[in-house]
């Protein structure tokens, strides 16, 4: 595979991830037991530097985040896919955090998301491979 194909294939399984974490995110209170657990994570506020949030407030604010990172993550390799003079400065970060993504969506999250962070960040260190 090409250095090029390598990173459109990272991009498209970040595109893939930011669409089902995407999905989930809008969903996440509709859950059959949104009275109890979603119920005490929203109930319950607690002060800290200055503002009261409860802990679904960070969970949807943390969730938000990830959702631009996965967007951002998509566009990035795809423009770097294009653009070989930026790569080495750029690419091994963005490997570095996908492989990180995967570890950590595996022991906490599900395997689909670790798969798609998995498959994104070995293309990406194959096309720095295949570049060198």
């Amino acid at each position: 595979m090409t250095y090029k194909l390598l990173l459109r294939i990272a991009s498209i399984a970040m595109l893939v991830h930011f669409l089902g974490h995407t999905m989930g995110h809008l969903m996440w209170r509709d859950t059959p037991d949104a009275e109890g657990v979603i119920g005490a994570m929203a109930g319950t506020l607690f002060p800290f530097m200055g503002t009261e949030r409860s802990f679904a407030d960070y969970y949807e604010g943390f969730s938000w985040f990830v959702v631009l990172m996965l967007a951002a993550a998509a566009v990035w390799l795809w423009v770097l896919s294009s653009r070989p003079v930026l790569d080495r400065a750029l690419l091994w970060p963005m490997a570095i955090m996908l492989l990180g993504f995967a570890g950590i969506e595996l022991v906490y999250f599900f395997p689909f998301a670790a798969g798609m962070s998995a498959w994104a960040g070995i293309c990406t260190v194959g096309a720095l491979v295949r570049k060198s």
